[in-house]
């Protein structure tokens, strides 16, 4: 029987992501009403995330030529005070598929900023390594390739990838004081040692002037996660 409460499933696979320390300024005009910005050990990161979606169901229906596609965003960490519960969740600058319905939906139930590109990807995976890499086209062509060893190695408790992948709610700034939230659930994830990378990208033209210097800025940590089969819940308001 399918969750009333389940708005979408899915797999999230070989995620990407690429983490800059930037200036909490910066962040602070994004920052969804009612929540806080999230610091790993005093920085303030934002994520170049690549990832594929794979068997994508809403409300347990497949959509036709919707099923497998490419996401790359651009997103930082936030804090919601529950009553007296902390919730540890994620903020989208802006997310790019390649199917405009997809495009809609999100834009429209969740309001997100979701722009429709041309993307590709590839995976060589092999026995001592892995290669992934996201493409996507937004005048010219943009890339995220990692290089991994190719078993992957649990998360440790109390790491940096830890504190990136174990966000479990989305904001959303609907409004000048009103936030939009939805959960995600998926289990803990493995990661693949990272050999090498190249992040082929111009930050200002997919992600405005505020972000244009992380063209020119080695990230200050890169991983690449396994993924899993994830629920996304449907969203509530405040």
């Amino acid at each position: 029987m399918n969750n009333p409460k389940v708005f979408l499933t899915a797999e999230w696979r070989k995620l990407a992501l690429a983490q800059y320390a930037v200036d909490q300024e910066i962040l602070s005009k994004y920052l969804p009403p009612h929540t806080e910005l999230d610091d790993w050990q005093g920085k303030y990161y934002v994520s170049l995330v690549g990832f594929m979606f794979v068997d994508v169901k809403l409300r347990g229906l497949n959509i036709p030529f919707h099923t497998n596609f490419e996401e790359v965003n651009l997103r930082f960490y936030v804090k919601f005070k529950d009553g007296s519960t902390w919730k540890r969740g994620v903020v989208f600058i802006k997310e790019f598929v390649p199917k405009p319905a997809i495009t809609f939906v999100a834009n429209t139930i969740y309001k997100e900023n979701y722009q429709t590109f041309p993307m590709k990807h590839v995976w060589i995976e092999q026995e001592n390594q892995i290669e992934v890499d996201y493409l996507w086209k937004n005048k010219n062509w943009h890339n995220f390739s990692v290089t991994a060893v190719s078993k992957a190695e649990e998360i440790l408790v109390g790491s940096e990838e830890e504190f990136i992948t174990e966000h479990y709610w989305g904001y959303t700034k609907i409004g000048k004081n009103r936030t939009s939230e939805y959960g995600v659930e998926h289990p803990r994830w493995e990661a693949y040692p990272i050999k090498d990378y190249k992040i082929n990208v111009d930050f200002e033209i997919n992600y405005g002037s505020d972000f244009a210097f992380l063209t020119h800025t080695n990230p200050d940590s890169v991983m690449l996660a396994e993924g899993s089969e994830i629920r996304v819940l449907k969203g509530k308001k405040f």
